[in-house]
């Protein structure tokens, strides 16, 4: 089976487990010639990994990569590019008193129902480690979509019932929530820190812009840029939905207002967020997501085992309460992907002569 496969000319692959050997991906379709430093991947992979803040997990993981293949002399050879990070801080024994029971929230009960085994250490495949792979995958697309100033910027919007009022995108990475709001930002990591010391976890919704999108990405009819988009994003652990432009508010508006009006200068509105009829227009692509609350909690919860008794389960370990900032480079990450793949499969829709 495919599942672990992603995009059609520029592919990638994902794989390893979150208590596994090792994590990475390998890619396919990049094309040869592209300037590539182990650098270039490993300032994306620090601003997802564990540890990071007081906000995110005290798992200890350097996440340091390293190239395999495809690459030769600082350069992309036009083959399959291997990259791999080693899972060094693991502490598989957490789950130990777990390994019987499915946690709620978590995808022990559907993994063991499909396959008839499971990987209980933190998750195994279904681990959010997994996206390690998708951030290499992602930096390598930067790398092209640089190119043509095409920018990609993710950041958190709400946690809780806090909402971001502001956008300063030079704030972004100056704070460990990745709030664009420097006067929210602070509240934001209060109420994370709070419910954090009580053993649970909090909810929130990131916003993605993506800027110098050239016009008529996206092959209708099943193609759309946005149904693509949409499955990128909807395939992050814990994302649990997706809007574009004015989204679910659309369903409160007439017609009169939701329509974008144009002028000789261009449109005078993006309430479709940046397409029509699934093709790019030009104007930024802005979507946004809701991220649950972390699944793994000390709150007393009931489940039942493998057996089908009832019984009562506390996940211990380290985990995230808030999800959310260590999404939005993945989320940013997935964008590329797809609008990378877009780009190539656009110069194939084209008329050649």
């Amino acid at each position: 089976m495919a599942g672990s496969i992603f995009g059609e000319v520029f592919r990638i692959s994902t794989f390893g487990e979150s208590h596994g050997k090792s994590v990475g991906v390998v890619i396919d379709g990049c094309p040869a010639g592209i300037d590539i430093a182990e650098s270039d991947i490993q300032n994306e992979l620090n601003r997802r990994r564990p540890g990071q803040s007081d906000v995110s997990t005290p798992r200890d993981e350097k996440d340091k990569v390293e190239f395999h293949s495809g690459i030769f002399e600082g350069k992309t050879t036009g083959h399959p590019i291997m990259m791999l990070v080693y899972n060094e801080n693991q502490r598989s024994k957490d789950y130990s008193k777990v390994k019987d029971l499915f946690r709620p929230g978590h995808a022990d009960f559907t993994y063991t129902s499909k396959y008839g085994i499971r990987d209980y250490r933190g998750g195994g495949r279904s681990s959010a480690r997994e996206t390690i792979g998708r951030v290499c995958g992602g930096a390598v697309a930067k790398l092209l979509l640089d190119k043509i100033d095409l920018e990609v910027i993710g950041h958190v919007v709400q946690v809780g019932d806090i909402k971001a009022e502001k956008f300063d995108a030079d704030y972004i990475e100056k704070n460990p929530v990745r709030c664009a709001d420097s006067d929210i930002a602070q509240k934001m990591r209060e109420l994370i820190l709070n419910v954090s010391s009580e053993g649970d976890s909090i909810g929130a919704v990131v916003e993605v812009v993506i800027s110098g999108v050239p016009v008529g990405l996206g092959e209708p009819v099943f193609d759309r840029a946005e149904a693509e988009l949409a499955k990128g994003i909807l395939s992050i652990p814990a994302v649990k939905g997706i809007e574009f432009g004015t989204g679910f508010s659309a369903a409160t508006m007439r017609g009169s207002q939701n329509n974008d009006e144009m002028s000789k200068y261009g449109f005078l509105s993006n309430n479709a967020g940046g397409t029509l009829g699934g093709i790019t227009t030009g104007q930024n692509i802005v979507f946004r997501f809701p991220v649950k609350p972390a699944s793994s909690i000390t709150v007393p919860k009931q489940t039942v085992d493998l057996y089908g008794n009832e019984k009562e389960i506390i996940t211990e370990g380290r985990h995230d309460a808030c999800v959310a900032p260590r999404v939005v480079p993945v989320a940013e990450a997935m964008s590329r992907l797809v609008l990378i793949d877009l780009l190539m499969r656009d110069t194939a829709a084209r008329k050649l002569f």
